[in-house]
């Protein structure tokens, strides 16, 4: 039989990219830590850190004997070694914006599974996305959207911001936030699915 999954994320994106490879998880339990960026921390290395500490809080929760597997995962939009933030409200989210305008940058995942054994198992995930040049109105037009609140880098390329794309490079599922091709590997390697 095969264990429990349970998703240690409130990303509403994960949960459907996870449905939309017919997973579903027996419940979802966002880990409560520090999402901070440390003093000269590198992109890559924050997000396997905060996907390592969310998978541990996770695990560390699970009832005694409770064998179950963990999922957890931290996406980055980093621009060159520069982290961009969630974008919270509209000021962000413009900046952000300003920033990735005709510029390259990279999307990184890092995903963490525990399985039912407490054994972690890893995968970062890059992908490179490019945008065209924005001008002032179109981005003034997107903000007025709301689709980059809350989200890393100030966008959603599956919504609007699709049109911003001019060059990608990797998964376009990851840019969303879960490369489902590893991610479905590393369920499988570890009998979750």
């Amino acid at each position: 039989m095969k264990p429990p999954l349970i998703l240690a994320s409130a990303s509403p994106r994960r949960l459907a990219l996870l449905d939309q490879i017919g997973i579903t998880p027996a419940r979802v339990a966002p880990a409560d830590i520090d999402e901070s960026v440390r003093a000269k921390e590198l992109p890559r290395a924050h997000a396997e850190r905060i996907a390592n500490e969310k998978a541990r809080a996770a695990h560390a929760r699970l009832a005694t004997n409770e064998r179950a597997v963990i999922l957890a995962a931290d996406t980055v939009v980093a621009c060159g070694r520069r982290i961009l933030p969630k974008a919270e409200d509209d000021a962000t989210v413009t900046k952000c914006l300003q920033l990735l305008s005709g510029r390259r940058h990279t999307v990184i995942t890092a995903i963490m599974v525990v399985d039912a054994d407490g054994k972690l198992r890893t995968r970062t995930i890059e992908t490179k996305v490019a945008f065209r040049r924005l001008d002032t109105n179109e981005i003034a037009d997107y903000v007025r959207l709301g689709e980059g609140r809350g989200k890393a880098g100030g966008y959603a390329i599956q919504g609007k911001a699709a049109v911003f794309v001019r060059f990608l490079s990797g998964s376009y599922s990851n840019v969303v936030g879960l490369p489902l091709t590893e991610t479905f590997q590393l369920l499988r390697s570890c009998g979750a699915v």
